[in-house]
């Protein structure tokens, strides 16, 4: 890479709704990096709320403020998809130390199919630690919008509303 090189990374996730961690982490990378795209991935082993296309337009919508970031969507393997895009940074944000054992495994994988990819990790911030897409999909049924508002972006939550309008309330203890 030569000092004219823009630096690209990618930062992958299905962000099925887009959290304020994930906005952290972008918020964080975007700052490293010339330029920063979001893979907006589909994940088989999740049960999607909100479709690629609609993942898609709330990322963009609260990523309009960093100029240096990018949204794509993807299929396949997140290597391929760093690749296609140019870059040779994949970043990836880690919560509880938990989730690390999880993405060590990952990015030896990627080294693997792509030994020039290199993995970023960038630990969430103290106050993101506990928020996962998931913990929101379980509270938006219960929780009223200024709780939402502790856990993913303000255009998130009209949108949480829309796709949890006559779905039952989680069956876990919040």
């Amino acid at each position: 890479m030569s000092p004219t090189d823009p630096r690209v990374a990618v930062y992958t996730g299905s962000f099925d709704p887009i959290t304020l961690g994930h906005l952290n982490v972008i918020q964080r990378a975007s700052r490293l990096v010339d330029r920063l795209i979001v893979g907006i991935g589909v994940n088989a082993g999740k049960d999607p709320l909100f479709t690629p296309e609609e993942r898609e337009q709330l990322v963009r919508q609260v990523t309009e403020p960093f100029a240096n970031v990018e949204v794509q969507e993807f299929s396949g393997l997140a290597v391929h998809f760093v690749r296609k895009c140019g870059a040779r940074v994949m970043i990836r944000g880690v919560r509880p130390l938990t989730d690390l054992e999880t993405e060590i495994t990952m990015m030896m994988a990627n080294r693997q199919l792509d030994p020039g990819l290199e993995t970023v990790v960038l630990l969430a911030d103290a106050e993101f630690a506990h928020v996962s897409s998931s913990l929101i999909k379980q509270i938006a049924p219960i929780a009223d919008d200024s709780e939402l508002a502790r856990f993913v972006p303000p255009e998130v939550i009209a949108a949480l509303r829309s796709k949890m309008k006559g779905r039952p309330p989680a069956s876990r203890d919040l």
